[in-house]
């Protein structure tokens, strides 16, 4: 067993561990001089301290220490000191960097405890894998972030006029981006992706780039890589990549379609059922973990649409949902059941998230409320084949669909009311999180829009 207070990923006689001496091994063979010991603050932001790669043994033994006071909704100044722990089956070699510096994503210690520290993201997602593997289930998640490229001014800074004029689909000429995505696309494939897809979306300057699914944990992490990799990539073809979900106002936004599922010990997918009376071919644990989550859905919905421009794209007509109910084909319901050729594909999809959520605190929540679904045996309503954006106040009323909070404000006095979501979250990050929302959405509020001056400053 690991000494936790000694030595984070030592072996018990003072050694590496097999994996962190495989890093070192690459470190050297591969001539890398700089490794950036990553990590994520509450709000999502990727975070990380260089070290000289001669460090690499004592960051995997002795971890490396910071000023955690610094950093958003940490700690406060007297409990300042963390300590990061590199987690070796993180490392990658940075592509834009010629090979020369790598990352490692770390967990965050509390050096006065030894333990994780309750306020690191990652130690929140991994809480609540911890309870799926006591209920008997292993979660996999496999996210789609969109994301918008605009030109850069004289001055570096980004605008948003896109570099194209393609639509959903589209080819060059008309999406000049094509290029961009394919050196993403070779970007991350260095760092251990594996791609599915990509694709010009809806949108002037809108695109997709899919990844293979994986355990909840390594997809959190490949979000963070991913909204990275595509930044600095753009970068370098002067353009501005960005995940902010609502940029251009009367278009569609950028969302982060979730798709969820479980398996069991067994290695079977729990969301499967051969029955011929199963809805969609969904068990009855998936009907109930899905129950959870639209039960849920409006305290989920301040974690996984955390800032106030996430609320300009969940508004109807414009392809994102906003009404809490589920279905197969129909995309005006929060949940989904797409289609799967085999059973082991079967899974649900939340498409409410968007890019800018913190992707360890979005799982933990959506992940949280299903798992409680299942527990307390929630019954899934009916699902809804009808498209829900066509329906009066009158049908939602009938079919007993509610919406999802209209903004951050409604959302966080949601996530307020809701025990569950605030046990996924933590106490710390709850309190710190719920802090944060407030005060940005409090500034929302007294600040003056330039459509407000535009439509009131003469007429009035």
């Amino acid at each position: 067993m690991t000494d936790e207070n000694e030595s984070p990923t030592a072996v018990a006689d003072g050694g590496l561990s097999a994996e962190a001496q495989r890093v070192i091994d690459e470190i050297e063979e591969k001539d890398v001089d700089f490794l950036r010991l990553q990590f994520t603050d509450i709000l999502g932001t990727v975070k990380n301290v260089a070290v000289p790669a001669t460090q690499a043994e004592k960051a995997f033994t002795d971890g490396i220490y910071f000023d955690g006071s610094s950093i958003e909704g940490f700690v406060r100044i007297q409990e300042s000191d963390m300590r990061l722990k590199p987690d070796p089956e993180t490392f990658a070699i940075l592509p834009w960097r010629d090979g020369r510096s790598a990352r490692l994503i770390c967990d965050v210690i509390n050096t006065s405890t030894g333990e994780p520290f309750e306020g690191d993201p990652r130690s929140v997602l991994k809480r609540v894998l911890e309870r799926a593997e006591a209920m008997g289930y292993t979660v996999n998640v496999a996210p789609e972030p969109e994301f918008f490229l605009f030109e850069e001014d004289e001055e570096g800074r980004a605008t948003t006029k896109t570099n194209d004029a393609g639509g959903y689909f589209d080819l060059a000429p008309k999406d000049l981006a094509s290029d961009v995505r394919r050196d993403i696309i070779y970007g991350l494939e260095q760092m251990g992706f594996e791609i599915e897809a990509s694709h010009h979306e809806v949108a002037e300057g809108q695109h997709e780039i899919n990844f293979e699914y994986d355990d909840a944990l390594t997809t959190a992490d490949n979000v963070g890589t991913f909204r990275t990799v595509v930044r600095a990539i753009a970068a370098q073809h002067d353009l501005h990549a960005t995940f902010m979900p609502k940029p251009i106002p009367k278009i569609n936004g950028s969302g982060m379609h979730t798709h969820v599922s479980l398996f069991d010990e067994d290695g079977n997918n729990a969301f499967h059922s051969d029955d011929d009376d199963a809805a969609f071919n969904l068990s009855e644990t998936a009907q109930s973990f899905l129950a959870g989550v639209l039960e849920h859905a409006p305290a989920i919905t301040a974690v996984a649409d955390p800032t106030v421009n996430s609320y300009k794209r969940l508004v109807p007509g414009y392809e994102a949902p906003v009404y809490v109910a589920w279905s197969d084909r129909n995309r005006s319901a929060l949940i989904r059941k797409p289609a799967a050729r085999v059973p082991a594909a079967s899974r649900i999809e939340l498409r409410s998230p968007d890019p800018s959520c913190n992707p360890y605190l979005a799982f933990a929540a959506i992940i949280h409320a299903g798992l409680e679904g299942i527990e307390q045996g929630l019954e899934a309503p009916d699902p809804v084949r009808e498209n829900i954006y066509e329906f009066g106040e009158e049908e939602r009323e009938e079919y007993g669909i509610d919406t999802l909070p209209p903004n951050l404000g409604a959302a966080v006095a949601a996530l307020e009311e809701d025990e569950v979501v605030e046990e996924a979250l933590g106490e710390h990050v709850y309190e710190k999180f719920i802090e944060a929302k407030t005060q940005e959405y409090d500034e929302f509020r007294i600040d003056v829009s330039q459509w407000e001056l535009d439509r009131y400053l003469e007429k009035y």
